[in-house]
């Protein structure tokens, strides 16, 4: 990549220093062409919308794909190129509090174009493919970075505090996602960060969940979270007791079949646990937040 000029330094600076711009294109790139794999809900929508199979993902994009028109595309490789937590995290460590203005973004999407990107996905025979990047799926992945946010300085200090080293950028994503916008729901994060063990086996995704908890329900503070808490538990107890239990059946002779009122068939397993899982978290959240 090109060498770019100091005038290219487009950060807004809270820490007191201002990486340039190369060093987050150089990461966009690295991001962007690393080898992905192609997901199964792309697959089948290939089959339903265009009557691919299996065995014919690996063709249609190496000889139909650039055929299709922005709107397909976006569509198609959404599920590859919207970035997740883990997508943000490299971003965030590379900015750490610091923001691009929404602004700047058209010079990065201009460059990426012009270099051009280019995108690798593996299809499920092991198979790489080479995609070259349009505007509309640059701009996804660009836009939904989180590159304009902001960290608070309570919480940079404490992940980098209490936070293992391996575990920082994902933290510092997480830190930087736009529901913690006041210091009420700062405090609730601040919190649950002082009172758990970092190094605890359900760290990660006790935090994760707290961060899709915050975002689906948007409590304003402590206050309110902790008092919405035992109507949540509630309904989980409900889901768990009903996806437990064995599924009502429609048809007589089939009940019989089945040992009529000594049914032993078991209901949802797979909910049943993660209605499990949700439960514990939120039994571990209370205790944080009080602690």
């Amino acid at each position: 990549m090109a060498e770019f000029e100091k005038e290219d330094m487009i950060f807004i600076s809270i820490q007191g220093y201002r990486p340039d711009v190369q060093a987050l294109l150089e990461l966009l790139i690295r991001e962007l062409e690393r080898p992905r794999p192609f997901p199964p809900q792309v697959i089948r929508h290939l089959g339903s919308s265009y009557g691919v199979g299996r065995d014919g993902v690996g063709q249609f994009l190496d000889q139909q794909l650039a055929s299709l028109d922005d709107a397909e595309i976006d569509v198609l490789l959404s599920p590859v190129y919207t970035p997740k937590l883990r997508d943000q995290a490299p971003f965030a460590a590379l900015l750490g509090r610091d923001s691009v203005p929404k602004e700047k973004w058209p010079q990065l999407i201009d460059r990426l174009l012009a270099r051009p990107t280019v995108g690798r996905v593996q299809t499920e025979d092991g198979e790489e493919h080479s995609i070259p990047l349009r505007q509309v799926t640059l701009e996804r992945f660009v836009h939904r970075l989180r590159l304009e946010g902001t960290l608070p300085e309570a919480i940079a200090r404490l992940i980098t505090s209490r936070a293992r080293e391996s575990d920082r950028p994902w933290l510092l994503a997480l830190g930087r996602r736009a529901v913690w916008d006041t210091e009420a729901r700062q405090d609730i994060l601040a919190r649950y960060l002082v009172a758990v063990d970092p190094s605890g086996l359900h760290f990660e995704s006790d935090a994760q969940a707290l961060l899709k908890l915050m975002e689906t329900s948007l409590p304003t503070g402590v206050a309110e979270l902790l008092k919405r808490l035992p109507d949540w538990e509630e309904t989980l107890r409900s889901q768990l007791a009903n996806a437990s239990a064995p599924r009502p059946f429609f048809n007589l002779q089939v009940q019989e079949m089945h040992g009529g009122g000594r049914d032993q068939r078991r209901g949802s397993a797979a909910a049943a646990a993660q209605h499990q899982v949700e439960l514990e978290f939120l039994r571990r959240l209370q205790v944080a937040l009080l602690d």
